[in-house]
């Protein structure tokens, strides 16, 4: 018989912790619908074809992006603590991102070139890869942000820059315009916030003289790669995870599935703003609770934030289980059914998604960052097997969906390995975990084809939510017993 662990009074973390997150998941949500309602209009104004060659110019220069950084953000933010000279500090950081960003946009070029033959994607690129440098240089503005405890400041600035791209998107009501003009307005809009970081959103931590004067030499940069190459493999191979899947099937299959599979990532990365904006507001207290030696309290806050994940994990993938089929044609229109199935097969990987970013936030608030590279790296090996040997036997979308499943799978199991051998997990817990997610995924499988999704969904929420208060009253009532022994 399995004995379930002994839960703890649930105490909430810090107020700053609960502010910060609250209101970086609000206007990430904002930020992300506004983009999201730019995406339905612009995938509706145009044509499927037009529409999947802006989608592969933005994977292109995205991919690119996610080296450009050199995944040096959470390096910056355990670092800044520990600098005497922060402004110095912050200056050459920022003028190290600013540099590398210059780099990789060459870099996107030639990719670009080396890829694709088509004239269309090849311009697109040139035009949307200048990201590249205007997103460095803001990433590194709001791992700043994110030291200082102000990601209020990066919150409302993202959520102007989401609104500021609607409005180029509404501007096609009115007068339609190639996908080339529309490409360029993105970039117009992207300056523009980038300005708005410069002026409002660091904290009067840095200004272009603090920029101009700081100096960067080709050995400052070089020792900064050999110390922290961890932070660069596992940045970047976050971005990569999601981005790979769009031009392998560029590539392989067709420019349909390229839109459907986009369709259907819009739709998810939605819905995982909100624990990639916790986790990163979580991040730091790790941090903190780590250096000063209170395990204790370190693992109280991730069994908490665990609990919570899972259950909206579980909720979410039964939502979009159940009304994919609305939503698709409501947000994107009737052109893409491919979507449907293609969302539903996604949303698997949402189960897991977000505890692997909670613990690998606190793999790496513990030190042991160099595991965590290596466990991104097999991942990734497992995700790019899956897809090529796949799709060497059967061309459909599900393989990629299924490839990323599986690696993920393979991530969070290792992570739980770590986790259980420091003690900061134990194997109950872990079996609990894939027993409630296994329960979850065949309930939706099995009842969603005979009962009226509505139902099901109302039901399977009710189910979650009684489960979740019994066990907090049921360690509740555990907690007083052993504090009366």
């Amino acid at each position: 018989m399995i004995k379930f662990p002994r839960l703890r009074k649930f105490s909430f973390p810090q107020s700053s912790l609960v502010k910060n997150s609250a209101w970086g998941i609000l206007a990430n949500i904002l930020q992300i619908l506004f983009i999201f309602i730019f995406f339905a209009i612009v995938a509706r104004k145009y044509s499927s074809a037009n529409f999947a060659q802006f989608l592969i110019s933005t994977t292109v220069y995205q991919l690119v992006a996610a080296f450009s950084s050199m995944g040096l953000g959470q390096w910056f933010i355990r670092q800044y603590v520990l600098e005497n000279d922060q402004l110095a500090f912050t200056s050459k950081f920022l003028k190290t991102q600013l540099g590398l960003g210059i780099l990789f946009y060459l870099v996107n070029v030639l990719l670009a070139y080396v890829l694709y033959p088509t004239d269309q994607i090849r311009i697109l690129c040139l035009i949307l890869g200048t990201n590249i440098i205007f997103d460095n240089f803001i990433n590194a503005i709001k791992s700043l942000n994110v030291v200082q405890n102000e990601q209020r400041k990066t919150a409302t600035i993202l959520v102007i820059d989401g609104f500021l791209k609607l409005l180029v998107g509404c501007m096609l009501f009115i007068y339609p315009f190639s996908i080339i003009i529309l490409s360029a307005a993105m970039i117009v809009v992207r300056i523009l916030t980038l300005g708005l970081f410069m002026r409002l959103g660091s904290s009067n931590s840095i200004n272009l003289k603090s920029l101009w004067i700081a100096t960067v030499s080709y050995d400052d940069i070089k020792v900064l790669i050999i110390k922290n190459w961890q932070f660069i493999v596992i940045g970047s191979i976050s971005i990569i995870y999601w981005k790979i899947g769009n031009i392998i099937i560029s590539k392989l299959l067709t420019l349909t599935n390229v839109a459907d599979y986009e369709v259907s990532f819009r739709i998810f990365s939605v819905l995982q703003i909100m624990p990639v904006i916790a986790s990163t507001t979580i991040y730091p207290q790790f941090i903190k609770h780590y250096n000063e030696g209170n395990i204790e309290k370190l693992k109280q806050l991730y069994k908490n934030i665990f609990m919570g994940y899972t259950l909206f994990a579980m909720l979410t993938f039964a939502f979009m289980y159940s009304f994919s089929g609305l939503i698709i044609p409501l947000a994107f229109g009737k052109g893409y059914p491919g979507a449907v199935c293609c969302m539903q097969q996604m949303f698997l990987t949402f189960l897991l998604l977000p505890t692997v970013l909670l613990q690998a936030n606190l793999l790496v608030a513990i030190g042991l960052e160099k595991l965590d590279m290596w466990f991104n790296i097999l991942s990734l090996i497992v995700n790019l097997t899956g897809c090529f040997i796949g799709l060497y036997f059967y061309k459909d979308l599900a393989v990629v969906n299924y490839s990323v499943f599986f690696s993920f799978l393979v991530f969070h199991i290792l992570q739980d390995v770590s986790l259980i051998r420091k003690k900061l997990m134990t194997v109950t817990h872990c079996i609990l975990f894939y027993a409630a997610l296994g329960a979850t995924v065949l309930a939706c499988y099995k009842l969603g084809i005979y009962v009226n999704p509505y139902l099901f969904f109302l039901s399977f929420l009710f189910i979650i939510l009684s489960s979740a208060i019994t066990l907090f009253f049921v360690g509740k009532r555990r907690l007083t017993y052993r504090t009366q022994l």
